[in-house]
C-alpha cells in the first residue's frame, strides 16, 4: 500500500505543480461563463430578419398573418417574383385561391435560402390564419378570438415527483435534460483527456527507460493502479476548483447587479414568485428571468448529482485509463501504432455519448436500462437517468447494481492493464496488436 500511495503521490504532485494545469483551471470557468453570455447574446442579436412580400387572392390573410421579431409580412402592390428583391424583400410568398376541404400548395421564393425553423414558423402561421378565418366564418369574430387566445395562455404545467403518501418534489424535465447532457459530455471529454494522459506517461517511461527501473520493485497491478488514481486525483481537484471558481463568479455577477432589480428577486423568493405588494405588482422582465433561473437550479437534489457524479467519473476513468495504459506499454515510438490500438476503445466512448444524448430526453427505455449497466457506457449514460431523480427515474436497486459492476469492471481492467504492461514495458522494436496483447493477460506469468 505504501508503494501505490508513492506513485499516487508522484504522479499528482508532478501534474498540479505543472503551469499548463494552472492556466487550464484557471481559465476554464471563464472559458464557460464567456460562451454562456456569448450563447445568450448571440440568440438575441444573433437572429436573421426576414421581409417577406404576400401575394394573396384570398382577402382575409392581411389581417389574419402575424408578424414576429424576425419574421414581417408586408402585403405590397405590383410586385412579383422578377422585381420583390430590388424592392427590399427577401423573400416573396405566393398563396394560392384556397378552397375548403382542398389541399393547396403555397409557394416561398427567396434570394437566399431559409432555415427550416423559419419555413415550419411560417407554415403555422398560415395555418393559423386559415383556421381563424374558418372560426370566423362559423359566426365567431375576431375580436373574440382574439381575446380566448389571450386568455387561454394562463395555465402552466407543474411536474412533482411522489416521494411518499402525503410528499412530493417538483421537477424539471428541462433542467434534468440540461444537466444530464452536460454531466455526460464532462465525463466523455474527461476520459479522452486523461485516458490519453495515462497512455502519454507510460509511454513516457518505456521510452526514456525508466519502467525498468519500477518494475522490478513494485507489482504491475500496484504500478497500474497507483498512477491511474493519481492522474484522476488531478481531475477531481480541477472539477473541484471549477466549481469553486465559477461559483464565486457568479456570486460577484449577481453582487453587481443594481439594488432595486436585487429587491425584486428578493421580494419574489420570499412569496414565492407572486410580488406582494402593489407598488411591485410589476417585476421587471430581468428579475423575473433570475428568479426562475434559480428557482429552477434549486429544484435539482445537488447532493444527489455531484455525489453519483464523482463516482461516475472516477469509475468510468479507471475502467478506461486501465485500457489506455495497456496500450501505452506495447507502443514503441510510432504514434501510428497507438491511434490504431485505441481505436477499440474510443469507440465505446464515443458511442456511449451517443446513447446518452438519447437518453436525456428519454430516461426509462430498455436501452436507456441496459447502458447504465454495461461498464463501457455506464458513468455517461447513467448520469442523464439520475438527473432525472432518483428513484422515480432510476430506482435505489438499479444505481447500485451499475454501480457494483462498475467497481468490479475497472478491477478487472485494472489487473488485465498490469499483466498487459508487465510484459509490453519490457518490450521494444515489436508491433503488437490485441491479439497479442489478450494472450499475454491470460497467460500464467511467473
Amino acid at each position: 500500500m505504501h508503494k501505490i500511495w508513492l506513485i499516487i503521490q508522484r504522479e499528482y504532485t508532478t501534474r498540479v505543480k505543472n503551469k499548463r494545469f494552472l492556466l487550464v483551471t484557471f481559465l476554464m470557468p471563464l472559458l464557460i461563463i464567456g460562451l454562456i453570455f456569448g450563447s445568450a447574446y448571440l440568440s438575441t442579436t444573433g437572429t436573421e430578419h426576414r421581409k417577406i412580400a404576400v401575394i394573396d387572392p384570398n382577402g382575409f390573410i392581411k389581417t389574419s398573418l402575424k408578424n414576429t421579431n424576425q419574421i414581417e409580412f408586408l402585403f405590397p402592390e405590383n410586385i412579383d417574383t422578377n422585381n420583390y428583391s430590388q424592392k427590399g424583400f427577401t423573400d416573396i410568398l405566393i398563396l394560392p385561391q384556397f378552397e375548403k376541404n382542398s389541399k393547396t400548395d403555397y409557394i416561398l421564393r427567396s434570394k437566399k435560402s431559409m432555415g427550416l425553423m423559419l419555413q415550419n414558423s411560417i407554415s403555422e402561421k398560415i395555418n393559423t390564419a386559415i383556421e381563424d378565418q374558418m372560426l370566423q366564418d362559423a359566426g365567431i369574430h375576431q375580436n373574440v378570438l382574439d381575446s380566448i387566445h389571450k386568455a387561454s395562455q394562463f395555465a402552466e404545467l407543474k411536474a412533482y415527483e411522489d416521494k411518499g403518501e402525503n410528499t412530493s418534489k417538483e421537477s424539471n424535465a428541462g433542467l434534468a435534460m440540461g444537466i444530464g447532457y452536460a454531466s455526460g459530455f464532462l465525463i466523455y471529454i474527461t476520459l479522452f483527456i486523461y485516458g490519453t494522459m495515462v497512455m502519454r506517461g507510460v509511454m513516457e517511461e518505456k521510452t526514456n527507460r525508466i519502467a525498468e527501473v519500477i518494475i522490478s520493485s513494485v507489482k504491475p497491478f500496484e504500478l497500474m493502479l497507483g498512477k491511474i488514481i493519481g492522474i484522476g486525483a488531478v481531475g477531481l481537484t480541477q472539477f473541484a476548483m471549477w466549481i469553486i471558481l465559477i461559483t464565486s463568479l457568479t456570486s460577484v455577477g449577481m453582487g453587481l447587479l443594481p439594488a432595486d432589480l436585487q429587491h425584486q428577486v428578493t421580494a419574489l423568493q420570499q412569496n414565492n414568485g407572486q410580488m406582494g405588494s402593489v407598488g411591485m405588482v410589476q417585476a421587471s422582465e430581468s428579475a423575473m428571468r433570475i428568479y426562475n433561473m434559480q428557482h429552477t437550479i434549486a429544484t435539482a437534489n445537488w447532493p444527489l448529482i455531484l455525489s453519483c457524479f464523482v463516482f461516475y467519473f472516477l469509475g468510468g476513468y479507471l475502467f478506461y485509463s486501465a485500457l489506455f495504459a495497456a496500450v501505452g506499454s506495447v507502443v514503441n515510438e510510432d504514434p501510428q501504432d497507438a491511434q490504431s490500438l485505441t481505436f477499440p476503445i474510443t469507440m465505446p466512448i464515443i458511442f456511449s455519448y451517443l446513447i446518452t444524448n438519447m437518453v436525456t430526453q428519454n430516461p426509462n427505455t430498455p436501452l436507456a436500462f441496459w447502458a447504465s449497466m454495461i461498464p463501457f457506457s455506464s458513468p455517461m449514460v447513467m448520469m442523464a437517468r439520475i438527473a432525472y431523480g432518483v428513484p422515480s427515474a432510476v430506482s435505489y436497486w438499479e444505481l447500485a447494481l451499475s454501480m457494483a459492476i462498475l467497481i468490479v469492471g475497472f478491477l478487472f481492467t485494472t489487473w488485465l492493464s498490469g499483466k498487459i504492461y508487465r510484459t509490453g514495458i519490457l518490450m521494444y522494436g515489436k508491433k503488437v496488436n490485441w491479439k497479442t496483447m489478450i494472450k499475454w493477460a491470460f497467460t500464467k506469468q511467473s
